[in-house]
């Protein structure tokens, strides 16, 4: 018997599983890191109370779709993403959130591949979209490389160190991911 978590996708180093409730301290841990709270444009950190709130909300919200990323050959997790789907027009919001601890590892581009394959070919979503701050350079290489496309800028939508700073809005398209995905990713 193994202990590894059931995986619903499977990547070179990460697999996409179901969240659980038993990692939440670490979720909670992950979101009120210093460089997250940064990266959001967020101000102030979040309490337990309100994240075990959050969670019995989130989970029951079918548009809100989250998946929690694990190493493939050992089960941990490194992070989790989500869908934040609009059934009337069939797309999704994506975010992302690699553990502190696990970040410049180049898990953020295989995290986004992994949810973009779920979105594209079990989901039947039309379209994925995300908001990223502009000096978040790592993160827009990161989706990039899976497959997002610049769409526009908010100007002056966020925080980086105080200063306001642009939103990029990034989205990739059913169609494009179909035609540009890995041969090897290919059903």
């Amino acid at each position: 018997m193994t202990d590894l978590p059931q995986f619903l996708l499977t990547g070179d180093r990460l697999a996409l599983t179901q969240l659980t409730r038993d990692h939440l301290e670490t979720y909670h841990r992950w979101e009120n890191d210093p460089d997250t709270i940064h990266a959001y444009g967020n101000h102030f950190p979040q309490a337990w109370e309100v994240r075990v709130a959050g969670w019995d909300r989130q989970r029951a919200n079918e548009r809100y779709r989250q998946f929690e990323l694990a190493l493939a050959d050992t089960g941990p997790p490194v992070g989790m993403t989500t869908l934040a789907v609009n059934p009337y027009v069939n797309t999704a919001e994506y975010t992302l959130l690699i553990g502190p601890e696990h970040r410049r590892q180049g898990y953020a581009a295989e995290a986004t591949r992994l949810t973009l394959e779920w979105a594209f070919t079990r989901a039947a979503l039309r379209a994925v979209w995300l908001k990223v701050l502009t000096p978040n350079t790592s993160a827009i290489r990161a989706y990039t490389e899976a497959g997002f496309q610049e769409a526009g800028r908010l100007r002056a939508a966020g925080y980086w160190n105080g200063e306001p700073v642009a939103e990029l809005l990034m989205d990739v398209l059913a169609d494009e991911y179909r035609r540009n995905r890995p041969p090897s990713d290919r059903a």
